[in-house]
């Protein structure tokens, strides 16, 4: 089976402003527009202990946490280190599949001869991150992506788990329905309608059934 990699840099825009200014380090940090009509762009870990997160109206992550510090966004500092990830990334693959700044799936099944296992290879992109961007990344190694991608957010941050092929089912199956792409929170209640509420119990549902009832979400 094929050995798939999902690499995540741990809040990434928080993440580089903390590296670059060592007095954010250890505080909460929102990055992001003003106050009156901004949005959080990214949060540091810890902001989040407020229950702030991605997307939220930053005036209420501030009236969660008054002390947070905002810093304005700054894309090409984001952009350079991106760039040097994904150098990194495609010294472990040629097939690199880039799915924002600072997130990636990698196919390693042919590496793997040369290069070590995958989990060898997740750890030596962590230690290389860590080493050449001064950042964190959480990695998932599963023979699918769906399940790499959930395995890399786990026990983030700085999270690092492998699904193997032989436990893929086990992993996947007690999962709440959420964790499936473009299932959100109408898809959520509709398939709670029907009893269904794990990757498993969809899994298990007549599909000819399951299309024809979310044909109509």
């Amino acid at each position: 089976m094929p050995t798939i990699l999902h690499v995540d840099l741990d809040a990434f825009y928080a993440a580089v402003e903390q590296r670059d200014n060592p007095a954010l380090r250890g505080k909460p940090v929102l990055v992001g527009g003003s106050a009156r009509r901004g949005v959080v762009a990214a949060c540091s870990y810890e902001s989040r202990v407020f229950g702030i997160h991605s997307a939220m109206p930053m005036a209420e992550a501030l009236r969660r946490c008054p002390h947070a510090i905002v810093v304005r966004h700054r894309m090409d500092r984001y952009a350079a280190a991106s760039h040097e990830l994904f150098a990194i990334l495609g010294d472990y693959s040629p097939e690199v599949e880039g799915l924002s700044l600072d997130e990636a799936f990698l196919d390693v099944t042919a590496s793997e001869r040369l290069l070590g296992d995958g989990l060898t290879i997740a750890r030596e992109i962590k230690r290389r991150v860590r080493a050449q961007l001064a950042l964190v990344a959480s990695v998932g190694v599963a023979p699918i992506k769906l399940a790499a991608k959930i395995a890399s957010d786990i026990d983030k941050p700085d999270g690092l788990r492998v699904v193997p092929p032989d436990q893929l089912l086990a992993f996947l199956h007690p999962l709440p329905v959420t964790r499936l792409w473009g299932v959100g929170e109408t898809t959520r209640a509709v398939l709670a309608s029907m009893g269904l509420s794990t990757i498993g119990d969809v899994a298990r549902y007549p599909e000819k059934s399951l299309i024809a009832r979310l044909g109509h979400v």
